[in-house]
Order: structure tokens, then sequence, then C-alpha cells
């Protein structure tokens, strides 16, 4: 399949996939609006050739739920990142992306949970899939939500029926192991009133001297009196850029929470977002972001007000060194009807070196006189005095730095499973 991207491309994709007319109509109608849309005026410079992008690559079959039917180099590269051991050990269900596709796909008695490739949700669950598809996140919001919705492929969709409280998490993982590869999925998660889901997902990719682009969209509706985490842990290689829209709603008295790690990439730029659309609606983003060896990372977090009585709070630890650059970007809006509301924004950088640096974008409005926003910020170099009584035990430099940036991810690190926070360790030394 030629990855020359024009309509042509975009009409073989969708027959390829054997989708509906609608859906095809959605990709084409989206690639315009791709063609007509600048990049962002704001954060990192964003320069791709996008005639040097391989669109899809994969084999248009459904994915297996044996890892004996997977290729060999491709299972040993999953089985290396630990994410085979991790489904034996604690997680519900799980859903890997190889390039284009999801490729294995595994879950244990559903309950009534649908989980399932996003792909396979268009074919066996149409009606639901299209109630929720480009409902939260529009195709023409900015320039990568409509190349995302004009060639998006792979990606989970579940959902949680009422009155389920899902156990263990469920996982997806993404691998990028082709250079110039742009990756597109799109996920959607419904949990309904009631009902309670941890999902996690993990990210990277082989490193390449040349750009590949992952440029995905998360859609998240989380029901009255229902709760949603999501985890992320973006470990992409520096020659990766990260342009991520996540979204999520909350109806009355519901809770979603983001947890967002950023280690790698070369460039990020990545917002989470909720809607408290419900009275008393909650949510929460805790994130970190450490950019070194001239890494952009411009991340942070946006929380909508627009019911009575709303919480949220951001926290943003932000590291910086060997001429990296790590940027707190974020919203907060409680608008005129959220009456009671209350928010709160943090936002804590510190720079390692004289060669980085670290600055905070926020924009916090409120519209009625019954609400209450807070903000703290803080930016600054490594504590000397903290990192001379560490060297004076004996730790090396190097080591003494390590120990002073996992101090200061500790908020971040406990909101982590377990096994994940090692990682986050092991990923921090390295």
């Amino acid at each position: 399949m030629k990855n020359k991207l024009n309509k042509d491309f975009i009409i073989n994709l969708s027959k390829r996939k054997n989708e509906p007319s609608w859906m095809l109509n959605f990709r084409l109608k989206a690639y315009e609006k791709f063609l007509e849309l600048d990049n962002p005026n704001f954060g990192p410079k964003i320069d791709i050739d996008f005639d040097k992008i391989t669109y899809y690559k994969g084999s248009f079959n459904p994915p297996s739920c044996s890892w004996e039917k997977i290729d060999k180099n491709v299972k040993n590269t999953f089985d290396s990142l630990g994410v085979i051991d991790a489904e034996k050990k604690y997680l519900k269900g799980v859903s890997n992306q190889y390039e284009s596709e999801v490729i294995y796909h595994n879950m244990e008695n559903s309950d009534g949970i649908i989980f399932l490739s996003t792909d396979e949700a268009l074919k066996k669950y149409p009606e639901i899939f299209e109630k929720y598809f480009n409902n939260l996140v529009k195709y023409d919001e900015n320039k990568y939500t409509a190349l995302n919705s004009a060639l998006w492929s792979g990606g989970s969709f579940i959902y949680i029926p009422p009155y389920t409280n899902v156990d263990r998490p469920l996982q997806s993982y993404f691998r990028i192991d082709t250079k110039n590869l742009g990756q597109f999925e799109r996920t959607i998660i419904i949990v309904d009133h009631d009902s309670s889901l941890h999902y996690i997902e993990g990210c990277t990719a082989k490193n390449y001297s040349t750009t590949s682009l992952h440029a995905g969209v998360v859609e998240i509706y989380v029901g009255k009196n229902s709760k949603c985490k999501y985890s992320t842990i973006q470990n992409w290689s520096k020659d990766v850029y990260n342009l991520v829209t996540k979204r999520a709603i909350v109806e009355e008295y519901g809770f979603m929470q983001w947890v967002d790690g950023n280690i790698g990439s070369g460039i990020t730029m990545k917002y989470p977002s909720c809607i408290l659309k419900g009275d008393n609606a909650s949510a929460s983003s805790i994130s970190i972001a450490y950019a070194k060896n001239n890494q952009y990372l411009d991340a942070g977090a946006k929380m909508i007000h627009l019911g009575k009585n709303t919480k949220s709070t951001i926290i943003s630890k932000s590291i910086a060194s060997l001429k990296g650059r790590s940027d707190y970007r974020g919203t907060v809006k409680i608008a005129k009807e959220a009456v009671g509301s209350f928010a709160t924004v943090k936002c804590d950088n510190i720079i390692l070196d004289e060669k980085s640096s670290s600055n905070t974008y926020p924009k916090n409005i409120v519209l009625n006189n019954s609400s209450t926003l807070e903000h703290e910020a803080t930016i600054s170099k490594i504590n000397e005095e903290k990192l001379f009584y560490l060297k004076s035990l004996g730790i090396s430099e190097d080591n003494a730095k390590d120990l002073y940036v996992l101090g200061f991810m500790s908020d971040f690190k406990k909101s982590l499973p377990m096994e994940y926070a090692v990682e986050l360790n092991r990923l921090i030394k390295e």
C-alpha cells in the first residue's frame, strides 16, 4: 500500500479496512481540514516533512489473542519491554499496537465489559461507536486532530457497564519500530454510571535519526458517580514528535484522574483536559515532564468547570537538564454558572544546569464570585546544599542528582502502580 498522503490513499485505506461510507466521508472531510490548518502558533516549532512520513504500516488482519501467532521478532520486542510479563501478573486485559495496527488483544472474563481495538468496535458496535466518536474531540480543532481523523488506525475502545468496578487495570501499549512512521491511534473510553476503571498506556519507539510522528486522540466519558484513572508513561525516542489531544467529560459526582509522565520524544505538546459538566464533578491531573538532551516538552493540563460545586487539581512537575526545555502550559476556567467551585494549580520546575530552561504559561479564568482558584508556581535550580549533603555521604554527583530528581517526583510516583513506579525510576536513571 503506497503511503503518499492524498485522497486516493485515504480512500484505499478505508476500503482495505472495510469501513462504512460515513467513515470514508468523515476521513476525507478531515483531510481537507488538515490541508487548511496551520501548525500551532505557540510552543515548540513543528518542522515535519509530511512527504517523508509513512502513514500506514500493517497487514489489515484482526488482532490475535495468542502470542504464539505473533511474529517472533515482534513478540520478543514486547517481551523485552516487560509487556507480556505485566499481562500475566496484574492486568485484566491488554491491547498491544505495533506500528499502525493492534496486533495482540486479550481480555479475561468480560463481565459485560467491551474492550476492543477501535477498528473492531466500529464493525461490532456501530451504533455506540458513532454516538461517541468525534463527539468530544472534534476533527477540526487543530491540524493534528484533523490528521488523526483522516488517518486514524488502532487504539482502544472500552465500554464499562453500569455498576461495574474493574478490579485490575486494562492496558494498551503502543510501539513504533519503523523510521518516519506516523502513528494515529484513536482511543474512546466510556465509563457508565456507578462504575470505575483504571487504564494504563505505555509508549516506546526505536531510535532513528529521522522524524517519526505520533498524533493520537483520546476521548473519555465518565458517567454519574463513576471514576476513571488514566495513567501514561511516554518514553518515545528522541526523533518522535508527540502531538496528542486527550479530553474527558465528567458527569455529576464523577471523578477523572490523569497521571501523565513524559520522559521521551524530541518534542511533546500534550495537555490532558477535563470538562466538569455535572454538579459536584471533580478531576485531577498530576504530571511530570523530564526534558534532557535538547528535548522540548510543552505539557500541562486543562480544567473547564461547568457544573456547580466542581473541584479540580493540577500538579505539574517539570525537570530540565542538558539543554532540555520543559514548559508548563495550562488552562483553568470556572464558568459563570459553576458556582461554589474550587480549583488549585501547583507547578514546580527545577533546572539542573545552566544550559536548560523551564517556563510556566498559566491561563486562569473565574467568572463568578463564589468560586476559588489558587495558583502556585516555582522555578528553581537544583539545591546545592542538598546536593552537597548527599555527596558528603559518599554518593557520586550523578547519583546524588538522580536521588534529588526521584525525590522531586515522589508525588507523581505515588499515583502509579508499583510496577510502573519501578520502571520510571529506571528510565530516570538512564
